[in-house]
């Protein structure tokens, strides 16, 4: 039997037909699943150091255990000194098993290691049941050696999921286990 990580295993075991039932649905396969996770780290300061990029896609490489590539500026802007082809940034697609042991290790080691962390933003859907968030500094995951780290810089992530709403997607995120804030009673 192959390896299955522990999120994919507990999904089509537990959160499916639980939120097959709370949703509504009629079927299995109209349950929203988790497609893909898009990791994007846009480094400014490469335009002038090019190692910067180099590290971006090292680091971001290690996080998510997977080859990251760079991304390169698509146009020319002569304020800020950047040219058509240049190195910008670094990004990383997964999906899959490497894409639930990426959440997993979100969820369990590098969330908790967040300052202030309070959870995460309820507001951040596109209205296509698509889920975006920021983490402001790259050494909260344990796979960076803060020692080797030159410049702290954050990153983007992205979850793209099958849902066609935000509440649907809210509903399978909150299941897989990402730590929304809590509404406030305001008084």
């Amino acid at each position: 039997m192959s390896y299955v990580p522990n999120l994919r295993r507990k999904f089509s075991e537990e959160i499916a037909p639980q939120l097959k039932e709370e949703l509504g649905l009629n079927n299995v396969m109209e349950v929203p699943k988790l497609l893909k996770i898009c990791i994007n780290q846009g480094v400014g300061a490469g335009v002038t150091d090019k190692k910067l990029v180099t590290n971006a896609v090292d680091e971001l490489t290690a996080i998510a255990g997977q080859k990251a590539v760079q991304t390169m500026a698509k146009k020319s802007i002569s304020n800020f000194k950047l040219r058509e082809g240049m190195p910008i940034g670094a990004r990383v697609t997964l999906r899959g098993n490497k894409m639930f042991e990426f959440l997993e290790r979100l969820i369990t080691v590098a969330m908790p290691r967040i300052r202030d962390f309070r959870g995460i933003n309820n507001r951040s859907f596109d209205g296509r049941g698509n889920y975006s968030m920021g983490i402001t500094e790259q050494i909260v995951f344990p796979e960076i050696d803060i020692d080797k780290v030159n410049k702290i810089s954050g990153m983007d992530i992205t979850f793209v999921t099958s849902a066609k709403t935000d509440k649907q997607a809210h509903a399978l995120l909150e299941k897989l286990g990402l730590p929304f804030k809590k509404p406030e009673n305001r008084k």
